[in-house]
């Protein structure tokens, strides 16, 4: 046996019982004798560079640190579940499910486990990339993180799956590793860590995967998503994956029908303290993929899907204090502050009042015993007040009628139940929240400054407002605490990078009350640039899908306010975009062209090129046949199309031959 083949079967058998004992928990060697086989792996490795994989089993160990986590597009929507509390909410579902459906519908039952969702990318037999479900059209690149997850298979052998596919699950940290951890922190004189879930979530963001590795993170699959796929239901899908290799909990269920759906709910809402991972409650899906299909998708949720809740853990405890919160908007929220209380495992210090109308309807006052539960929400809140235990002397609640912060007098719009400061361009924490905003993610994206920085810079009176931002000089920055010079410098390179961000992120960056990015993007693609969405009236608003008067009133102030429209007018200066970029315009020079794509491009995401291809009048096939006009083939094209290709004389062509096809008058 030969070096490279010595080297391909230990890899091959360390994968296996890697499933063995993660998977299947039926490990058949023991730990020592693991280590012994990875060692000589390491070894060989260490020798013959040459042969190196990503996705050998040494590298679960990790060792990467990645300061920034890419953004990266999904190639499927992540779409999120809609939430059902009682069985009428289920009956309810069935019933508009049979409105479309009039065959017997079977329903596949999964217990709903409380992580962190993730995407695992497959090509060609192998794990590729692992990102977040992050807005659910795009997430973080957090690959090296997951591949050190040792449930995961990088790489898989079967003649079911097509070349290309996304695996979804949820990460998760079991109850065991997770005391284990805390253990851990509490012996270095550590604060342990709040829950699992947060912990998991957590450990996927950090910088250092070899830290990641020491944690005992899993992940339990529950779906695939790719073009033709050989099965055609939930229940078959989860099969197949688990038998090659995925991490599929064993806890699914067919259910003939609503009965027997009623049934599995009943039981795992008693069994669940048993489970070794957190869970909340049972998904109920559609099992058809057909019948999937006809149902379709709501712009949030699938229809084919309904997750029920468990009804959440409700405890008592006293209300300390009520204090109120300033948002970025100005809106005020009134926070209890508790005797710290254990929740699901959560130690629970503070629960949200939402506003005036709750704490009139609740009667809570200072020093009441109050029922807490976490229920749904990601906020604890207070469900009741026990009056048995109500001092005889306590005072009603009375709202504050001043913001906390700035002192300025509250106010409250007709038909609205939060109050807000109005006080948008003075009151400190607005100011530092709408900054912080504005230089998110989602928004401006200004890579090397955080919302600890921006604060410095407001407090520090550098900067005012976010304008003020494309003005700052590195020797400004530099002045601030704990600030070295390269971050400084990154600082400087974020802000003048972020001028290259398209109109819709801007937009949604201003921080107009109630414009979220959605809403952003239908103004974008309505009216074009910032001067037309400016001059609009509110019948020029309100006649467009999705802008309600609530919406489009607000839009209408935020340019009324001349300091807007000053902030505006300087970022212009500055070289933002508040016009959209030209749109590709469609052709029929692909009129009657048949494309298949295949592999992976270093300058199209696959989905694009299909969509330059339909826009130019040609049509994208899933399969190879003589009437195939070209391969669109980029890296990794999978052998089998490669020959049947060459057999049939169709032309492959590379994305650079591609591009010419394109731009050729």
């Amino acid at each position: 046996m030969d070096i490279k083949q010595k080297i391909e079967t230990l890899r091959t058998e360390l994968h296996q019982h890697n499933y063995q004992y993660y998977v299947l928990d039926k490990p058949v060697i023991t730990d020592y004798e693991f280590d012994q086989k990875l060692k000589i792996l390491e070894k060989l490795e260490e020798e013959h560079p040459e042969y190196f994989d990503k996705n050998s089993p040494t590298q679960r160990v990790g060792g990467q640190v990645t300061k920034n986590f890419k953004t990266v597009k999904h190639r499927e929507r992540m779409y999120s579940l809609s939430n059902s509390y009682s069985k009428t909410d289920l009956e309810d579902w069935v019933k508009r499910i049979k409105k479309s459906i009039s065959e017997d519908v079977i329903f596949t039952c999964e217990l709903k486990y409380d992580g962190a969702s993730i995407n695992l990318s497959y090509e060609n037999g192998e794990f590729i990339r692992a990102t977040t479900r992050g807005d659910g059209y795009e997430g973080d690149d957090v690959t090296h993180n997951v591949r050190t997850i040792k449930s995961i298979p990088l790489k898989i052998k079967n003649d079911i799956l097509p070349e290309i596919f996304d695996v979804r699950g949820e990460i998760v940290l079991p109850f065991e590793g997770f005391t284990k951890l805390n253990a851990e922190r509490v012996e270095q004189g550590l604060e342990p860590y709040a829950n699992p879930r947060n912990t998991a979530s957590g450990s996927l963001k950090l910088q250092d995967s070899a830290e990641v590795a020491k944690r005992p993170l899993d992940c339990l699959v529950y779906s695939i998503h790719a073009e033709n796929l050989g099965f055609n239901s939930q229940y078959e899908a989860l099969e197949e994956l688990r038998k090659i290799g995925f991490n599929v909990p064993k806890e699914v269920r067919l259910c003939q029908n609503l009965n027997e759906v009623f049934s599995f709910i009943n039981f795992w809402d008693k069994e669940r303290y048993k489970l070794p991972y957190e869970t909340d409650g049972v998904v109920v899906k559609v099992n058809s993929f057909t019948h999937q299909k006809t149902l379709g998708h709501t712009s949030k949720s699938p229809r084919w899907a309904m997750a029920y809740k468990f009804k959440a853990e409700e405890v008592k405890t006293k209300l300390n204090k009520i204090t109120y919160q300033v948002g970025r908007t100005g809106a005020i929220t009134p926070v209890a502050n508790l005797e710290p209380v254990q929740i699901s495992g959560t130690t629970v210090k503070r629960a949200s009042l939402y506003n005036a109308d709750q704490i009139k309807k609740l009667d809570v006052r200072e020093g009441d015993t109050v029922y807490v539960e976490k229920g749904g929400e990601i906020i604890p809140k207070i469900t009741k007040v026990d009056f048995s235990k109500r001092d005889p002397n306590s005072k009603p609640t009375t709202y504050i009628k001043k913001c906390p912060e700035c002192n300025t007098a509250l106010k409250r719009d007709e038909g609205e139940a939060i109050h807000y400061c109005p006080n948008h361009n003075s009151c400190p924490p607005q100011v530092i929240g709408k900054i912080q905003h504005f230089i998110s993610r989602k928004a401006m994206d200004i890579e090397g400054l955080g919302g600890e920085t921006v604060t410095l810079l407001v407090e520090n009176g550098l900067i005012n407002n976010y304008a003020d931002l494309y003005e700052l000089k590195k020797e400004d920055i530099i002045k601030l605490e704990r600030m070295a010079e390269k971050s400084a410098q990154n600082i400087i390179d974020g802000i003048e990078q972020s001028k290259q961000r398209p109109f819709e992120k801007v937009l949604f960056a201003l921080g107009i009350r109630f414009v979220g990015e959605t809403v952003a993007k239908t103004l974008v693609k309505a009216f074009k640039n910032i001067d037309k969405i400016e001059a609009a009236k509110m019948e020029d608003l309100t006649q467009i899908n999705e802008i309600g008067d609530r919406i489009a009133e607000s839009v209408i102030e935020f340019f009324s306010e001349p300091t807007n429209i000053n902030l505006i007018e300087r970022l212009k200066s500055y070289g933002l975009k508040f016009e959209i970029e030209e749109e590709v315009q469609s052709s029929s020079k692909f009129e009657g062209l048949k494309f298949v794509v295949s592999g992976v491009f270093e300058n199209y995401e696959r989905k694009e090129l299909k969509s330059i291809i339909e826009n130019n009048g040609g049509k994208v096939v899933s399969s190879i046949s003589k009437n195939t006009s070209y391969i669109v083939a980029g890296n990794n094209m999978g052998p089998s199309k490669k020959a049947k290709a060459e057999q049939l004389n169709i032309p492959i062509i590379d994305e650079i031959d591609f591009k010419n096809m394109i731009d050729d008058e």
